[in-house]
């Protein structure tokens, strides 16, 4: 099949995948695209909500839809990296076995990931650059597609090790998910309080994703838009001659070129989802907010002055 049919029959497949996690998730649209840009895009996705927001509920739904093995691991003070990779185990034969971990899955939720010290959220990063793990100097592959989703509560501190840049730069968004309205609410309320079980189809399979994920590394980009989203990058950094007033006075740290890279592939896959061969600049500004806010550093000024990360980024557009 040619590359424009594979895109095609990717579009459709998104809205059935879309149908099918609406039967169980309501509302929280802008949520589900970014996620499964996410998933198409071979990137990984921090998901900051305060507790109750359905977020596991959301990263359930979504691993059944798409056929793919799912893992959560609740981060808590005491766990060990051994925990989430696994460890070396005498048999019976007295040989040294490997007993593989959570993290050998499609789908890993690491839930509240803020709770545990940096001895284990690092045994993440080489899992989420190299989608591989070492444990006593072997290396294991990852399943592919591999995927991490990671939760954070905004506001309990007490007791967290916030994740340090290095390590939130691996995310490629960071998703904002917020309280339903007053009629999802509702819908919510009248769904969840009745003894139905609702059935989720899978709609895809792993060998599908993956055709995806190859096609959207595929898709060509202009030289305008490529300029436009390391332009944009660029106003991010203070010192930077294309730095504006907003980001001088507002921002102590900018992004790195992984945001550029980010957003183009953003961009790639929200233009394939939308039905466009090749992605605009509406496309790179599409995808802009949840792929910058995490990579921005404000200083006290900004916060003094009421400037959320948002509406900073929003000036840069």
């Amino acid at each position: 099949m040619s590359d424009i049919g594979i895109a095609e029959r990717m579009v459709n497949d998104y809205n059935r995948l879309k149908n099918e996690i609406h039967k169980v998730i309501v509302g929280q649209d802008d949520v589900v695209d970014q996620v499964l840009i996410s998933i198409f895009s071979r990137g990984h996705a921090l998901l900051i909500g305060v507790p109750g927001l359905a977020k596991t509920l959301l990263v359930n739904t979504i691993a059944r839809s798409l056929g793919l093995t799912f893992n959560r691991i609740q981060f808590t003070p005491d766990l060990m990296p051994s925990d989430i990779i696994g460890s070396e185990i005498l048999d019976e034969t007295k040989n040294f076995k490997f007993i593989k971990g959570p993290l050998f899955s499609n789908i890993v939720l690491a839930d509240e990931i803020n709770r545990t010290p940096p001895k284990t959220q690092a045994a993440l990063l080489e899992a989420m650059q190299e989608q591989s793990v070492t444990a006593a100097g072997t290396t294991y592959k990852l399943p592919k597609p591999f995927f991490v989703l990671a939760t954070q509560n905004p506001i309990e501190q007490e007791g967290t090790y916030p994740l340090p840049e290095a390590q939130l730069d691996r995310f490629m968004f960071n998703i904002w998910v917020d309280y339903p309205t007053y009629i999802e609410e509702l819908a919510i309320v009248r769904a969840t309080t009745e003894d139905t079980k609702i059935e989720v189809n899978q709609i895809l399979s792993e060998e599908q994703i993956i055709e995806y994920q190859n096609l959207i590394r595929k898709i060509p980009v202009s030289d305008n838009v490529l300029e436009y989203a390391v332009k944009l990058v660029g106003k991010t950094r203070k010192n930077s001659d294309l730095a504006p007033q907003i980001t001088k006075d507002f921002i102590s740290w900018g992004a790195g070129p992984r945001a550029s890279q980010y957003l183009i592939i953003g961009a790639k896959c929200h233009a394939v989802l939308k039905g466009k061969l090749s992605p605009d600049i509406e496309d790179v500004k599409a995808v802009a907010k949840p792929i910058l806010r995490h990579r921005l550093v404000r200083n006290y000024r900004a916060e003094a002055e009421g400037y959320s990360m948002d509406k900073i980024i929003e000036s840069l557009l």
